[in-house]
């Protein structure tokens, strides 16, 4: 389920046959639709995102004015303890890959109270701080973001590159600060790769409101993948886009999961649970 902010103040011819319609996802409390006016007032931007249930995905894709073929493919590793104990902590520390040798990385808290984080933290190049709302809930986080080469990342996460080389100076501050006391990220390892597509492409959701919808498909080696719908806009805006959003995509047969799943929390999850795995097949071998 999504984390809330309450932790603090803050083609051919056959006929195609429709996916059945989910249960209705959750909605805002009155309670929490004031916590998140406040949030608002001190962040940066809003992301707004939900999940399509597996047995929605073929219909969402066939609904919307995507082109799977040109979606761009990315891959992605997160580096955590075996037990997950940066997580934890709220800490997520992630790199990406894609086409053209370009790479980038993060290095992200949450949940977070905008109105505490020092100026001088906030001026730098690269910090930003985002409310994500999901439905029925949401929370703030606080993300320093660098980029690498590709290379780079793809040598870090078969575990030939230490991260201090792949993360820069402020980065490696911010994750000091927060990371649990004694803990490095010489101690951290690779979780993943997890291969993904991602399809952008502009909507029309009112005679006067344009944006930018972003849809990705995790494909995790589990094989359940995650089919997530988002799209960005200013605090100010957060309301007004959410409901033409949620309007548009179930005018075009898109439900949204009763039930969210995260694709950070399900990548570290699977992760985690393969490497205790080998970990205690090892063991039982020796």
């Amino acid at each position: 389920m999504a984390q809330t902010a309450t932790r603090s103040k803050r083609g051919g011819s056959a006929a195609i046959a429709p996916d059945p319609a989910p249960a209705s996802a959750p909605r805002l409390r009155d309670d929490q639709l004031g916590e998140l006016m406040e949030l608002l007032r001190g962040t940066d931007t809003v992301e707004l995102k939900a999940t399509v249930p597996v047995e929605a995905h073929r219909s969402a894709v066939q609904g919307l004015p995507m082109d799977p073929v040109e979606a761009e493919p990315r891959q992605v590793w997160f580096f955590d303890t075996p037990d997950l104990a940066l997580n934890a902590a709220g800490v997520v520390v992630r790199a990406r890959r894609r086409q053209g040798g370009i790479g980038d990385t993060v290095v992200k808290l949450r949940p977070v109270v905008p109105e505490q984080l020092p100026g001088s933290l906030r001026r730098q190049a690269g910090f930003n701080v985002e409310v994500d709302v999901l439905p029925g809930g949401f929370v703030a986080s606080a993300s320093f973001k660098g980029r690498v080469s590709g290379d780079d990342v793809r040598e870090a996460g078969l575990g030939g590159l230490p991260l201090k080389q792949l993360f820069s100076k402020p980065q490696r501050e911010f994750f000091r600060a927060h990371a649990p006391e004694g803990l490095t990220m010489a101690d951290l390892v690779p979780l993943g790769p997890t291969f993904l597509l991602k399809a952008r492409f502009g909507v029309k959701l009112a005679p006067k409101m344009s944006q930018l919808l972003v849809a990705e498909m995790w494909l995790y080696p589990s094989g359940s993948p995650i089919l997530e719908l988002s799209t960005k806009c200013p605090p100010a805006d957060a309301f007004a886009v959410a409901g033409a959003t949620r309007a548009y995509l179930l005018s075009h047969g898109v439900h949204l999961a009763a039930e969210q799943q995260t694709k950070t929390k399900t990548a570290l999850e699977f992760y985690s649970a393969a490497l205790r795995e080998a970990a205690g097949g090892d063991g039982q071998a020796g």
